[in-house]
């Protein structure tokens, strides 16, 4: 039976569980002037929404960070390897991975869509990407395609004759799609938001491969909806993680 093989250009981001609101950085924070008090007190005062405001954002301002530290998001992500590699780089998190060694891996493969940018110019450090012609996005999704058939083909036949999944693994490509947890704070969501996303206004400029701000983009959506407060006060002070 022919193998079947899917071609997709996004990448997939939900929010599993979470331990986060606001109210945890006032929680955390207050906790260094008022002690014992916080375990009562703390509740009805996260109710004052200029204070609880105003607090969020002088530690954001200041970079008072540990108050940031006390909750948690654990995220289930679908893409292609390479984003997890580049994911891996920021040792502020854990993370579960699917793993190639114990299941037969699907015929997935990311394929850059018709509006993803092909051509780099500029310097190290400073690179600028632009949109290709339309015989350069005709010739990335031929060659993506046949690369990524070809390898699979090699792997499946590899299989079939009885070679271990984590030696036929091997030739295939960092296009394939995988699955894993993430699980991280907000003080290291911001970190990794501040250089996986580009934004104008920032104090310190990123330049991001885009498939891995596709992730980051969704991530930001969630934390904006669970910590608003935090969130606003994070693009107020430049995306400069505290």
């Amino acid at each position: 039976m022919p193998q079947t093989y899917e071609f997709r250009s996004d990448v997939t981001v939900e929010l599993v569980r979470a331990s986060a609101q606001d109210s945890d950085v006032l929680f955390a924070a207050r906790v260094s002037t008022q002690g014992e008090q916080t375990l009562e007190a703390a509740q009805d005062e996260s109710l004052d929404a200029t204070r609880s405001r105003g607090l969020i954002n002088y530690l954001m301002r200041d970079r008072h960070g540990s108050p940031f530290e006390h909750n948690s998001m654990t995220f289930y992500v679908q893409a292609p390897i390479f984003v997890f590699r580049e994911f891996m780089r920021h040792r502020i998190a854990s993370y579960n991975e699917e793993s190639g060694r114990y299941r037969e891996l699907n015929p997935v493969f990311y394929v850059p869509g018709p509006d993803r940018n092909l051509v780099q110019v500029g310097k190290p450090g400073a690179y600028e990407f632009l949109p290709g012609s339309a015989e350069q996005t005709a010739l990335v999704d031929t060659e993506v395609r046949r690369a990524a058939t070809e390898a699979f083909d090699s792997y499946q036949r590899m299989l079939d004759a009885g070679v271990a999944r984590e030696v036929a693994r091997i030739v295939l490509p960092l296009n394939i799609y995988s699955s894993m947890y993430v699980t991280m704070n907000a003080r290291s969501l911001m970190n990794f938001l501040s250089l996986r996303t580009k934004r104008e206004g920032t104090h310190f400029p990123s330049f991001p491969q885009r498939e891995i701000e596709m992730a980051a983009e969704q991530m930001e959506q969630r934390f904006a909806e669970l910590m608003p407060l935090t969130h606003a006060a994070f693009n107020e002070n430049g995306r400069v993680a505290p």
